[in-house]
């Protein structure tokens, strides 16, 4: 194995790690149909979600997301 390799599988499991966090600290969307029926609720709360924790949980998880997917097809395309 290469050093080049190694380097690129330790940062892959290193963001694996940090993606299955990001995921598990993410709240459930389990509102269904509850959240259509009774929608009326949610607008003030959902007035600031663009800066809530949930957001940046979100955006974080693409972004590791993107990141795995380019080191696992630069592994695949190295070995």
């Amino acid at each position: 194995m290469s050093t080049i390799s190694l380097i690129i599988t330790i940062i892959q499991l290193l963001s694996c790690v940090v993606l299955i966090g990001v995921v598990i600290l993410q709240s459930g969307k389990t509102a269904g149909l509850s959240g259509v029926i009774g929608g009326g609720s949610d607008t003030y709360l959902s007035k600031n979600k663009g800066k809530s924790l949930d957001a940046r949980l979100s955006r974080a998880t693409k972004w590791v997301a993107i990141v795995f997917a380019v080191l696992t097809l630069l592994l695949s395309i190295i070995k």
